[in-house]
């Protein structure tokens, strides 16, 4: 469920009409219901109300706005951070420090010090190398690290090929048979908490069954890193439960998410911890467009060109991804249409011979499920200006990230002296 809805024939955030935030900010926007934010905040931790004190840290890197983070922190979900930038925004939007995961294949030692310094709950160590870094950085500071160890367990997550992380030929975390042996000399590091296991399989899953066998295959390593007298008190099991974009799309629910982990995990002994991203994010966002002409195409299927374009919604161009297109004030009239930005790039391109609403210039329509890998994956191409957000909560909105227009871009480019 979200709240983007027709009321009286034109599609609202809320109670709020979108032609009003149209006219207000202009367009593209992205508009994120809060009431959507917190719904979907709250089914996922009911779904697993059958665990023990489960630990759950939003994935910032699914929508990073500071305001969305501070509606998710009122829930009471702490962060899920691959960046020392992410950490920065957690930390702004008021979640503690503690409950602040360190993921990410990459840290730098700058990052890693600088996390040590806040005191952040949790690092998930992504290689030996790293885990030595780790440990000698926080015995020169003189500080606790709590340090679990990423497993890859080599299971095809039956998602993009983009978004998968779990198979043995992705870059995440350490192979699962050479674990046990990482995982000794880790722990014999006197600077690391090393406290258990984490693992991470892919974004946009729409199957329990590749997650279940990841989780059997964790279990087991588990058991055998307890037997060689480790004391494992934390398992992550990282996020990945896909949303709905397509009408045909059928994603695990929440709850039969929650009932699996429970089964799966009843004997374990360990507190379980959690990276829901899009889940919570995607249908809580829609990319609002303007129409800027309908310019006929070869084949009797139109071009219709929108003023957003693949630097504000990069996935399609990515990953080919499906976002339903809906006019603002549909008159009922369907039309079969290719959808298309400005930018100077055939790969700018939302959906090809799709039917949707008939729409005609200076009409408004949205790309549906964008709260997700939207605004955060934007970029300048073609010298265009960053795409602004808006935040509604009932019947008001308010501009919670501005638009970064061209001329402000220039001006902090600069021509060196031997070139004037």
């Amino acid at each position: 469920m979200n709240h983007f809805d027709l009321v009286n024939g034109v599609l609202h955030a809320e109670d709020v009409p979108l032609p009003v935030i149209a006219d207000s900010v202009g367009t593209p926007v992205y508009v994120y219901s809060r009431a959507t934010l917190e719904r979907h905040a709250q089914v996922f931790r009911d779904a697993l109300s059958g665990l023990d004190n489960p630990h759950l840290a939003f994935a910032v890197k699914a929508n990073p706005n500071l305001a969305v983070l501070k509606v998710l922190a009122r829930q009471g979900y702490g962060a899920d951070v691959v960046s020392g930038g992410e950490m920065d925004r957690a930390l702004a939007a008021g979640i503690p420090a503690e409950d602040i995961v360190f993921s990410g294949v990459g840290k730098t030692a700058e990052e890693i010090v600088r996390a040590l310094k806040v005191g952040i709950g949790q690092f998930n160590i992504e290689s030996e190398e790293e885990g030595r870094e780790l440990a000698t950085l926080a015995d020169t500071l003189n500080l606790p690290a709590n340090a679990v160890l990423r497993i890859n367990p080599d299971v095809d997550a039956g998602t993009h090929g983009k978004i998968s992380t779990g198979k043995a030929d992705n870059k995440f975390g350490v192979n699962i048979h050479r674990a046990p042996e990482i995982y000794a000399r880790l722990d014999a590091l006197p600077s690391l908490n090393m406290r258990g296991v984490a693992l991470h399989i892919g974004s946009q899953l729409t199957s329990l069954e590749p997650l279940e066998t990841a989780f059997g295959k964790i279990g087991m390593l588990m058991r055998e890193l307890r037997g060689s007298g480790h004391n494992i008190t934390h398992v992550d099991l990282g996020g990945g439960l896909g949303v709905q974009y397509k009408a045909e799309d059928n994603p695990p629910e929440p709850a039969d998410y929650g009932a699996m982990v429970a089964r799966v995990t009843r004997d374990w002994g360990v507190r379980l911890m959690f990276e829901p991203g899009r889940v919570i994010a995607g249908n809580a966002g829609i990319l609002l467009t303007r129409v800027i002409r309908v310019k006929p195409g070869s084949g009797n299927l139109p071009f219709a060109i929108v003023d957003a374009a693949m630097n504000d919604l990069a996935r399609p161009a990515l990953y080919d991804a499906w976002h339903d297109f809906e006019a603002v004030e549909p008159n009922g009239q369907k039309m079969a249409a290719n959808i298309v930005g400005p930018v100077c790039e055939t790969g700018d391109t939302f959906a090809m011979g799709r039917e949707i609403d008939v729409v005609a210039a200076n009409d408004l329509a949205i790309f549906r499920t964008a709260g997700a890998y939207g605004a955060t994956m934007a970029s300048t191409y073609n010298s265009r200006g960053l795409v602004p957000e808006v935040l509604v909560d009932g019947d008001k909105f308010a501009i919670v990230a501005e638009r970064i227009s061209p001329e402000t871009i220039l001006a902090a480019e600069h021509v060196p002296d031997w070139l004037k």
